[in-house]
């Protein structure tokens, strides 16, 4: 590797078992192990933010396989490039040879690029490797994704942060020649930067290293964290606000319904430099997780406070964050929505979900009434109050309660409506 190269690129692992962070995916006979070692033709779909290794483990794999292996970007590749590289993987099948494919942000192909993708996959032409930042499920046609493993990055553990990092001031050509120290505290402040994006740890500390030799110091202490990540360090590090600690308790506030210490946090965040968006998009999740249909006019405040933290920034959002803040923080609470799709979640990963009863499914297509489809089905609002007594949950689970709802604020009055419905059901 050359030192003009950056420090990511340097320390990029060679090998499945020098990568932090992702050890749920990598273990003697996972699927990553068996496609690097020639002995799975298993395509794969590496979902996962920036910097947690999806290049990385592609580029590890190359290393290692006995097979052709060809990189494609879907930000510069186009369908010529897809169908010219499945020639290719032909006339190396003639010859025995088989070929693993690399396709980065694979979000990026349109329908058509990934249509072109699906006959070399399924007949096992070839092995894809697909990356995404974005959820496959609206990024990635969904006949790829049934024909390939589903594997989820997860932004990398601090602890796992400090070590990469240390391992790069030891082994690095460049930075273990330096002769600079670190203060203890040093890596443990720069993995919390990093937010779980290894390539932005190891940026922060490549720039940190050549901030220090430019000073002349030989010490990597605070003061030079400060003048490379901003003030934001002064007050909100991990010595002291730590970023975690205080949106826990500004989330616990909120919940807990004092919008005094709400405030207080909220007002530590945006003196720190604590990006609003981050703000806005907790306020958001909690107008639904903690307060939910108790008062469902204060979704629409949280979503209205981070449009205008969009749409103007601060300083002037700090009362539009605020009004968001006090109206979650005063009013009642219920977390029976919150509840309700988790439980819901948990019987679909479980395998409780069964067929869509036929009378609910779609019969405007060619052919779907000969099946039945849609037949028999009862049109509330041909019936007084709107309520037809028919099944709508599939077999698997039918009387299961999902959403349990609360006698707190509105809740009182949805609880009434629910309990009104199935005294007529009843009677039906």
């Amino acid at each position: 590797m050359s030192g003009n190269q950056p420090l990511a690129a340097r320390m990029r692992p060679i090998s499945l078992d020098q990568i932090v962070g992702q050890a749920h995916l990598i273990f003697p006979g996972s699927p990553l192990e068996l496609l690097a070692d020639g002995k799975g033709s298993t395509s794969v779909l590496l979902w996962g933010p920036p910097g947690v290794g999806k290049t990385t483990i592609a580029s590890v794999v190359a290393h290692r396989t006995s097979r052709r292996f060809v990189e494609l970007s879907a930000t510069s590749a186009g369908v010529a490039d897809v169908r010219k590289t499945l020639a290719a993987a032909h006339k190396a099948l003639e010859k025995g040879e088989q070929t693993l494919v690399f396709i980065d942000e694979i979000h990026r192909f349109s329908k058509a690029q990934q249509d072109v993708l699906l006959p070399a996959v399924e007949s096992g032409l070839i092995s894809l490797i697909g990356a995404t930042t974005e959820n496959p499920s609206f990024s990635v046609n969904s006949a790829l994704i049934s024909r390939s493993i589903l594997l989820v990055l997860r932004p990398v553990e601090n602890s796992d942060v400090v070590i990469l990092l240390s391992r790069a001031l030891k082994e690095d050509p460049v930075l273990s020649t330096t002769g600079i120290g670190f203060e203890d505290s040093a890596l443990d402040i720069i993995a919390d930067l990093s937010s779980g994006d290894v390539r932005q740890a190891l940026n922060r500390l490549e720039t940190a290293m050549a901030t220090a030799q430019a000073a002349g110091k030989h010490i990597i202490d605070r003061e030079v964290l400060e003048q490379v990540t901003g003030f934001a360090l002064q007050r909100y590090d991990r010595d002291g606000d730590q970023h975690y600690d205080i949106i826990s308790a500004f989330i616990k506030s909120l919940r807990g319904s004092d919008p005094d210490a709400a405030l207080h946090w909220l007002a530590r965040m945006i003196e720190a430099g604590e990006d609003p968006r981050f703000i806005a998009r907790r306020l958001v999740v909690h107008a639904s997780e903690d307060v939910g249909m108790a008062d469902p006019s204060v979704l629409g405040i949280a979503v209205a406070a981070a449009q205008a933290v969009q749409l103007i920034g601060l300083p002037e959002a700090r009362v539009n964050l605020a009004q968001a803040t006090i109206a979650i923080a005063t009013a009642p609470k219920s977390n029976a929505a919150y509840r309700g799709i988790d439980a819901a979640l948990a019987d679909v990963r479980s395998g409780r979900t069964g067929e869509v009863p036929r009378h609910l499914r779609d019969s405007h297509y060619p052919g779907a009434k000969a099946l039945g489809h849609g037949k028999s089905y009862l049109y509330p609002h041909d019936f007084e109050h709107a309520v037809a007594v028919q099944q709508y949950l599939p077999d698997a689970v039918l009387g299961t309660k999902y959403y349990r709802p609360t006698v707190n604020g509105f809740e009182q009055t949805v609880t009434n409506r629910l309990a009104s419905i199935a005294a007529m059901t009843r009677k039906e």
